[in-house]
């Protein structure tokens, strides 16, 4: 298959051809090279950008299942965006897994917010601080099935989302 790049990226074509091995990417009449693990990465999350996460934000906003969505300020846009990731409840706010890492956007604009909102079903919360959570309390917030998945995949980096003090705009109905 050819494919004309395009997009700002570039203008050279490129074939991608299926052998034994997986995915080659290689400029026309080149030799095939196989692709790195951040051009994976990144066509993984482009898929799952376009195609899962506006399933999934449709559900967290109904409250079905265990999606809650983060609404979140771009760093150099200013745009106001929303993703989906699936959080637990403490007193205190919410509990988040990176399961992508610290280097997602999300999190990122976030951190240099100084908060976002969290919605789950029809309500909202606003969180004004995010601060790093032990690995065993935060795999201890989620609900047994989660718990021992979180367990069993050694996962290790959590998040505090500290959610606003009441009478400072913390919970409120409706969006």
């Amino acid at each position: 298959m050819v494919l004309s790049g395009s997009g700002g990226r570039t203008s050279e074509t490129r074939t991608f051809e299926r052998t034994g091995g997986g995915w080659y990417v290689g400029p026309t009449g080149g030799e095939p090279r196989p692709m790195d693990r951040a051009t994976v990465r990144e066509r993984f999350l482009w898929v799952v950008g376009h195609t899962l996460n506006r399933v999934t934000i449709r559900l967290a906003k109904r409250g079905v299942g265990p999606f809650s969505v983060i609404r979140h300020v771009g760093r150099r846009s200013g745009r106001t965006y929303e993703a989906p990731v699936i959080l637990a409840r403490t007193p205190k706010g919410f509990v988040a897994e990176l399961t992508y890492g610290d280097t997602v956007d999300w999190y990122r604009n976030a951190v240099a917010a100084g908060g976002c909102v969290v919605i789950r079903g029809r309500r909202e919360w606003r969180v004004d601080g995010i601060a790093p959570c032990d690995a065993d309390r935060g795999r201890d917030a989620y609900p047994i099935p989660a718990r021992w998945v979180l367990r069993l995949l050694r996962r290790r980096e959590f998040r505090l989302l500290r959610v606003a003090a009441p009478g400072g705009g913390g919970e409120r109905p409706g969006g």
